[in-house]
């Protein structure tokens, strides 16, 4: 499976994932009992990757802690209703009443990690220098489902500042053997050596 190049890496406090992840449940739950999950996620996808990405200034609005909920309100109206399901839209209400419109982003991300863990499957973040090649891919594939007894998910980003090499990244794992980063660690040795030379010299001299 090829990466998803508009995902978002978001870093954020345990606090913010964790009521992201409360939302996305509930959104998850909601879903299922009407049979829309398919539907809602891809309105989720849609929002933060084509609606937000359209609309800056929309995401900005609706994220901002300075405009109230009541002036939000018929935004989500006039923006959404008619265009994405009742659930979606009444799932963005929530957000609202709640102040958790700035959480749409996480809430993606929460929702996506949910849906790997109930399919049993799990993200391997790659990223190389230049395209990776589809006999590595499948080889990266193999042995990710061996170790981890999982279905992975290759998603691959060709990132040139690496220089070359690969790393990957699985969780909270990450495997680093880049060329930018073997030539970092080779500098950072150098520099460890050159400065204990030079104590080892000032030692002597003052023996």
């Amino acid at each position: 499976m090829n990466a998803d190049a508009n995902l978002p890496e978001i870093t954020a406090d345990i606090g913010l994932q964790s009521v992201a992840r409360v939302y996305a449940a509930a959104l998850l739950r909601a879903a299922e009992k009407q049979h829309q999950v398919d539907q809602v996620i891809d309105e989720l996808h849609s929002l933060v990757h084509d609606v937000y990405q359209a609309e800056p200034t929309l995401e900005k609005v609706l994220a901002s802690s300075a405009i109230s909920r009541e002036q939000k309100r018929p935004l989500i109206q006039k923006a959404f209703a008619g265009k994405a399901s009742d659930l979606f839209v009444c799932f963005l209400n929530v957000l609202n009443d709640h102040d958790r419109l700035d959480l749409v982003r996480l809430i993606l991300v929460e929702v996506r990690q949910l849906q790997d863990e109930r399919a049993r499957r799990v993200r391997v973040h790659v990223r190389t220098a230049v395209p990776l090649p589809d006999d590595q891919r499948q080889r990266l594939i193999d042995v990710a489902r061996n170790r981890l007894q999982l279905e992975p998910l290759l998603e691959t980003r060709v990132d040139p500042d690496i220089l070359g090499g690969i790393i990957i990244r699985i969780g909270d794992y990450v495997y680093d053997s880049s060329v930018k980063t073997r030539l970092e660690e080779i500098k950072k040795h150098l520099i460890e050596r050159s400065s204990h030379g030079i104590q080892s010299r000032r030692n002597r001299l003052r023996d």
